[in-house]
C-alpha cells in the first residue's frame, strides 16, 4: 500500500513496504512537511519522540544536511523521561547525541528539551509555558510518536492518569506505576491540535497490538493510541510490512 487509507475519519495508514521502503517513506514525509511549513509559516516546529524508529529518522536527517533550511527548524520533544539529559535513556540524549542532531546547523536557542530529571510537575508546566510563547498560539507542525507494545504512545501509558488531563492541558508528568517512574508528555489534546501527527510502528513485533488497536471497540483506557488522531488532523500510521500482517485482513 503506497498511498494513505483514510482507516476512520481520525487516521490514516499507509504500509510502504519493508523496513527500508518505510524509514525512506518516513525520512521523505517528514522533510515534506517541514518544507510546507517553512514555505507557508517561516519555521517548522517538529515534537521529536524517542525509540529506534525515529532514532533512524534523525540518522538519515542527519545525512541530508541541503534537506532543509536548519536555521528555521524549531525541535521539541512529545515526552521525556525522568532522567539527565545526558543519560543513555533520555530521548533528548538519543535524538542530540547517539542520532546525531546536534551535527545538523539547527541554532541552540531554537532546541526545547524537555527538563524531566527534578521538579517535574513545575517544569511539564513551565514546559507548556514555553510551548504557548515560542509558537504563539501556532499548532505544532509535526508531532512524531510510537507505540509499545501495551499500547501506550507518548508518555500516555494505559490506565494512569495522564489519559484524563484537563481541558486546555498541554504538558503533563505523568505518573507511570507500571515502570516505578513518572514521565513528563504532551497530552492527547495538544498532540491532536497538530497540523501533521505520524505515527511509527515496525517490526513483527507489534503485529499483534496494531491490530488491537485499530480493529477493537475504542477502549482508550487500555490502549491509549487509539485517542491520536481529530477530524481535522488525522494522524498517519506509518507501518511497515511486519507489523502490518495481523492487519491485511482487516483493510480488504
Amino acid at each position: 500500500m503506497k498511498t494513505p487509507l483514510t482507516f476512520d475519519g481520525r487516521r490514516q495508514i499507509i504500509i510502504p513496504g519493508k523496513r527500508e521502503e518505510t524509514l525512506n517513506y518516513a525520512v521523505e514525509k517528514w522533510i515534506e512537511i517541514g518544507r510546507e511549513s517553512i514555505e507557508d509559516h517561516g519555521f517548522f516546529a517538529v515534537a521529536l519522540s524517542g525509540g529506534s524508529t525515529p532514532k533512524s529518522i534523525f540518522q538519515a536527517l542527519v545525512e541530508l544536511p541541503k534537506a532543509l533550511d536548519w536555521s528555521k527548524v524549531y525541535l521539541f520533544w512529545g515526552d521525556e523521561r525522568s532522567v539527565a539529559p545526558q543519560d543513555p535513556e533520555s530521548n533528548y540524549h538519543m535524538a542530540m547525541q547517539e542520532a546525531g542532531l546536534s551535527r545538523l546547523p539547527i541554532p541552540e536557542s531554537q532546541i526545547f528539551r524537555m527538563v524531566a530529571e527534578e521538579d517535574i510537575e513545575a517544569n511539564a508546566k513551565r514546559y507548556e509555558e514555553l510551548l504557548r510563547k515560542q509558537l504563539a498560539g501556532r499548532p505544532l507542525d509535526l508531532v512524531m510518536l510510537g507505540m509499545g507494545d501495551d499500547g501506550h504512545t507518548a508518555s500516555l501509558f494505559p490506565h494512569t492518569k495522564g489519559l484524563q488531563a484537563p481541558a486546555g492541558k498541554f504538558v503533563i508528568a505523568n505518573e507511570v506505576p507500571q515502570k516505578n517512574t513518572w514521565r513528563m508528555s504532551l497530552t492527547f489534546e495538544y498532540i491532536n491540535s497538530a497540523r501533521h501527527i505520524s505515527l511509527y510502528v515496525m517490526g513483527a513485533s507489534k503485529a499483534e497490538i496494531l491490530e488491537k488497536v485499530l480493529t477493537t471497540s475504542f477502549d482508550p483506557k487500555t490502549y491509549p493510541s487509539q485517542m491520536i488522531g481529530s477530524q481535522t488532523s488525522p494522524a498517519l500510521w506509518i507501518i511497515d510490512h511486519d507489523a502490518s500482517q495481523n492487519l491485511l485482513a482487516h483493510l480488504k
